[in-house]
């Protein structure tokens, strides 16, 4: 992350009505201004200076915030792999044997319905604020969930917990896209990758060996005051001049009049009722219906009747940048199913402790941290297209899940599961980077920042789909295998309670006995195959995606003479008329 003493005005090459206000002008370094419109032209003509960031800060901030930043990374990247490891106690505790697969999907669907919300937010408020109101929510869904004494109280913590979360990665690349130089980002990149990887390791590692001594309320309850010491951290590290790419000046009332409301809205109601319906253990057909309407809904309010719509209109017409996004989405749902059934194999089959368990996912997110860190170092170090490294990284990757659907039973040698496991997210971590490049390289460059921040949105979502998708198709998999099973030895009829917490609770699998253990295990066996097999199939399908998206660079539009575009000048005259009603009491 590039840190220089000093500081200079921001600087950014975007002109959609999201990101920047083109009329404004910034200071140089000699005391002259000249407008950003201006500014970025210059940019563009005398060629983008790779070893030159948008915006700089000293040293000593540059470390406080690498080192906050990364504290609060890696609490949200824990937070996704203890439930997994704690599943089986809490819905003991909590007898919701059959919903603990919304201990997960809670959190995640409020993740993914609020990231793009939090990034349009970061840019309106500054990132600084934005990331300190997000690790107070973080925090206070933690200590919710601690003290929940039923299931709708633990899932409210969920909840609350996935709003804050949301905006955790998205900040991260604000940083990271603004800090860095170009031939300097990838590696970057990598190292963010790696703390988020380290995270989901770590934590699952963590809370196993913790939960025999503090119980997961303590596990839920700590993230609370970690969670803001590293928000307060990121708040007074980050200057009050740092934006996320649109001034942050004028008052409450300004800001909150470019958010875009009724198309936030119709956004987060069509992913929360299209998730819900995915993650329910019977597919709900009405609210995934409803959901295609409500994103149809939100397409026509972005283009005919948002003023400043969430989305900008000239990254939802690029279709390189929308298929990057959907091949994203579809390989990370697929990358899903490993973090939260590798230990699910661990615990059931392999008959591992929870720290067992959860050390089987060391090896997969080693690989994702060293992809990401070695294809960053070594090989994105400028600009242009990334096609055919990521397409083959892509193909890479669906291979990596038919070997896991045909490994993963009671009798294959553990070192070649933990080597299929590291190879599944090297291949993962470095097309992350890859196509993080490519998308800039497809984008026009005035929407760089949008397009790099909504490729990290439908990350985010993919962790509801791989959750939601994944976590409904293998339960209600694995609960049709064991009413089968039990009804061929011996009959289901008083069973029923015993299927119930299988569902829920790999680790009961190991205190059954002759033919029910024989049973169970059986059970988790096919519904791994299964699942990896879909997920397999999926990451298939996004291999075709991404070679869709082709090796064209995008260009910004602008006339012949140079002058500003038609978008540039209605801008400067909607900012004009937003200024002039301010000032009016309008």
């Amino acid at each position: 992350m590039a840190v220089q003493s000093g500081s200079s005005g921001p600087r950014s090459n975007e002109q959609t009505p999201l990101l920047i206000d083109e009329s404004r002008s910034i200071e140089r370094d000699d005391g002259s201004s000249a407008t950003l419109t201006d500014s970025r032209r210059r940019d563009e003509e005398d060629g983008e200076d790779e070893d030159k960031a948008n915006q700089h800060v000293g040293r000593a901030r540059g470390s406080l915030i690498m080192l906050s930043l990364c504290g609060l990374m890696f609490l949200q990247a824990s937070n996704l792999s203890l439930v997994t490891t704690t599943q089986s106690k809490i819905a003991e505790d909590l007898d919701a044997f059959a919903a603990a697969s919304w201990f997960t999907s809670a959190y995640m669907i409020a993740m993914s319905s609020t990231t793009i919300l939090a990034g349009r937010l970061a840019q309106i408020f500054s990132p600084r604020s934005c990331v300190l109101v997000s690790s107070i929510f973080f925090g206070v869904g933690g200590v919710i969930a601690s003290q929940g004494k039923s299931m709708q109280v633990f899932l409210l913590g969920r909840i609350v917990q996935g709003i804050g979360g949301g905006s955790i990665m998205t900040v991260s690349l604000i940083l990271v896209l603004e800090l860095s130089a170009k031939k300097r980002r990838g590696l970057h990149i990598g190292l963010v990758n790696s703390v988020f990887t380290m995270g989901v390791s770590f934590g699952a590692v963590i809370a196993g060996a913790l939960l025999p001594i503090t119980g997961w309320r303590f596990l839920m309850w700590i993230q609370g005051p970690l969670s803001l010491i590293s928000g307060m951290g990121v708040f007074f590290s980050i200057p009050t001049t740092f934006t996320g790419g649109e001034e942050g000046e004028g008052t409450i009332s300004a800001k909150l009049a470019r958010i875009d409301y009724l198309g936030a809205f119709t956004l987060v109601a069509s992913v929360v009722l299209f998730l819900f319906g995915l993650s329910s253990p019977k597919i709900e057909y009405i609210p995934i219906t409803v959901s295609i309407f409500l994103l149809i809904g939100f397409i026509m309010i972005e283009f005919y009747v948002a003023r400043t719509p969430i989305i900008p209109i000239t990254v939802l017409k690029n279709p390189g940048v929308l298929l990057s996004c959907v091949a994203q989405l579809g390989q990370m749902a697929s990358r899903w199913t490993v973090l939260m059934y590798a230990p699910a194999y661990a615990l059931s089959i392999r008959g591992w402790s929870p720290a067992e368990a959860g050390s089987i996912l060391i090896p997969t997110n080693l690989g994702f941290a060293l992809g990401g860190l070695v294809v960053g170092g070594f090989h994105v170090r400028r600009g242009g297209s990334f096609w055919l490294p990521s397409v083959i990284c892509y193909a890479l990757f669906m291979c990596t899940f038919f070997l896991l659907s045909q490994i993963s039973n009671e009798h294959t040698p553990t070192p070649l599961y933990l080597l299929a496991v590291l190879v599944n997210g090297l291949c993962i971590g470095a097309s992350l980077n890859y196509t993080l490049a490519h998308t800039l390289h497809l984008a026009p460059p005035s929407t760089h920042f949008m397009a790099a921040s909504l490729l990290t949105t439908f990350r985010a979502f993919a962790g509801s789909f791989g959750s939601a998708i994944g976590g409904g198709l293998f339960v209600r998999v694995l609960k049709a295998r064991l009413e089968t099973g039990f009804a061929e030895n011996g009959g289901l009829e008083g069973r029923e309670e015993l299927v119930r917490k299988l569902l829920g609770s790999p680790a009961l699998v190991q205190v059954l006995e002759g033919v029910e253990k024989r049973v169970a295990v059986d059970s988790y066996v096919g519904s791994l195959n299964q699942l990896f097999v879909a997920a397999g199939g999926l990451a298939l399908v996004m291999v075709f995606v991404q070679a869709g998206t082709g090796w064209k660079a995008g260009k910004d539009e602008e006339n012949e003479n140079g002058n500003e575009t038609e978008e540039e000048r209605m801008i400067g005259v909607e900012d004009e008329e937003w200024e002039e009603g301010m000032e009016q009491g309008v």
